[in-house]
């Protein structure tokens, strides 16, 4: 296959190696808003840089396209592939707001075509073997889920007014993969948020530490937490608390956690220090499954209304921050 891959930025360069080593993959192109940054990956990669243009137009149409470009041009590249007929991939979010999200995916639809989303979390083997607990009924009755996402460090100051804030750019995560392993629905949302840390989220109105109570639609109560301020490393976690066992995913000898405990383990010696160490895997199974998508062997595992339920939750969220109330779901529109 011929794939097309634009936005060749950290995860962008990423999926570039991946897509380039991929057996399925007999040529790739690449191409960003800066063409020398484009050129060096392919160097890199073995592939071709050409323009964002050539990827929609002339002879060498790609058979699929990856978008990893900076968020804002995701909802208008993601409509020029669905015009084109191209499979696309694409990082989350479709766009940072409801409208952005809805255009894009009319567009979609409107088209035919396959739009995946790059929620990672969803190809990783503790998610999925957590799911398949919840759902063969090895936990009895679920009634606590506890999820937790947080950095090692704050991102540069630049990116934060671009980001869409803490619970669009990194709680929507967990969001996504809670509907996903407990297959239920979030009913209503309580959310606070800490801008008590670096100034520079008190310049970019976010918050660096967040917390949100979700209530889902079968009575089952979730927490979600995230900070950008957890110098102990890397640490995304899920702990599932049923009336018969509880399971945790995220937990082994690389979790950036010390037990107080006088036996209990100590500090990692080499805790996770970021997103793409503790996904490669994941990361590597999502694009393998587009492929399969893209020839016709897997059904979509991610499409775009997916992304769509997330990010209403994470929009819930920044409602009930700003008005300091829980907000139903049903409030929240695109429903």
């Amino acid at each position: 296959m011929r794939i097309g891959l634009i936005g060749t930025g950290r995860i962008g360069t990423f999926h570039a190696e991946v897509l380039s080593r991929h057996p399925a993959v007999g040529s790739l192109l690449v191409a960003d808003a800066d063409p020398e940054r484009a050129a060096a990956v392919a160097t890199r990669t073995g592939a071709t840089a050409v323009t964002v243009d050539a990827m929609f137009t002339g002879g060498g149409l790609p058979d699929a396209l990856v978008i990893c470009s900076a968020t804002a041009a995701h909802a208008p590249l993601i409509a020029r592939a669905a015009r084109a007929g191209l499979p696309a991939f694409c990082e989350k979010p479709i766009a940072l707001d409801l409208p952005g999200t809805l255009g894009a995916l009319a567009e979609v639809e409107a088209a035919g075509s396959v739009l995946q989303l790059g929620f990672m979390r969803r190809f990783d083997t503790g998610y999925a073997e957590a799911r398949a607990a919840v759902r063969e009924g090895r936990l009895g009755r679920l009634h606590t889920v506890r999820a937790t996402t947080s950095d090692p460090a704050p991102p540069p100051a630049a990116y934060l007014p671009l980001s869409g804030g803490l619970y669009r750019d990194c709680l929507v995560h967990d969001f996504d993969i809670l509907r996903w392993v407990t297959g239920r629905e979030v009913r209503e949302v309580y959310a606070t948020g800490s801008d008590a840390g670096p100034a520079m989220f008190r310049e970019a109105g976010d918050v660096d530490t967040a917390a949100v109570l979700l209530t889902l639609d079968d009575g089952t109560l979730a927490t979600a937490t995230a900070t950008r301020c957890n110098g102990a490393g890397y640490d995304v976690r899920m702990e599932l608390a049923g009336e018969l066992d509880q399971l945790a995913v995220g937990l082994d000898d690389r979790t950036p956690l010390t037990s107080a405990e006088p036996d209990g383990p100590g500090a990692p010696p080499k805790p996770w220090p970021g997103f793409l160490e503790r996904f490669a895997p994941a990361y590597e199974a999502e694009l393998d499954a587009f492929l399969r998508v893209v020839r016709g062997e897997l059904a979509n595992p991610c499409d775009g209304r997916e992304a769509l339920h997330a990010l209403r939750i994470a929009e819930a969220c920044e409602v009930s921050r700003r008005e300091r109330r829980p907000v139903a779901m049903t409030e929240i529109p695109g429903g």
